[in-house]
């Protein structure tokens, strides 16, 4: 009788410990101890921002574009030796190698805007050069296709903290 009542516990013994081997708990989400770090992605959505700058003789320009999947927004600052200088916000989409952008500034006491192109290539904006119109308060270029870039001023990589002071 010893022998069959030992059995039966070692039976009994042996169902329980294969029955919790197949029930996993499910973590909770309070509990992030149980997250293992390889399955976890990082968010690589956020925006990326490119800072360049420009110089001819005294003059400058500072830029700060923030990219969100292709649409820009950001801050540029003329600094003209000697002749009025500009501020304003970017905002515009990119195409290819092109920015699309439209530049609203103030400057001579005076908010305007102006369509204004770059080719980004190379750690570089080069600034198109076309005829521009206005429409309706809005200086858009009148022939996309005729915007030259080979002799548009060029803005090199900066350092974002040089940039960000200068847009201040």
């Amino acid at each position: 009788m010893k022998n069959f009542t030992l059995t039966i516990a070692f039976a009994v013994m042996f169902i329980q410990c294969n029955k919790n081997k197949d029930t996993k708990p499910f973590p909770s989400n309070k509990d992030s101890s149980h997250i293992n770090s390889e399955t976890v992605k990082t968010d690589s959505l956020d925006a990326k921002t490119f800072c360049y700058l420009g110089i001819t003789g005294k003059d400058s320009v500072f830029v700060s574009l923030d990219d969100n999947l292709g649409t820009i927004s950001g801050k540029m600052s003329y600094k003209n030796f000697e002749k009025d200088s500009s501020k304003g916000e970017l905002s515009g989409y990119k195409s290819g190698d092109t920015l699309k952008l439209t530049y609203e500034f103030a400057a001579e006491g005076t908010v305007s805007k102006r369509d204004i192109f770059f080719i980004q290539k190379d750690n570089s904006l080069t600034e198109g050069i076309g005829t521009q119109k206005d429409d309706k308060g809005t200086m858009r270029y009148s022939d996309e296709k005729k915007i030259d870039y080979k002799n548009g001023q060029e803005l090199k990589s900066a350092d974002c903290a040089l940039v960000t002071k200068a847009l201040k």
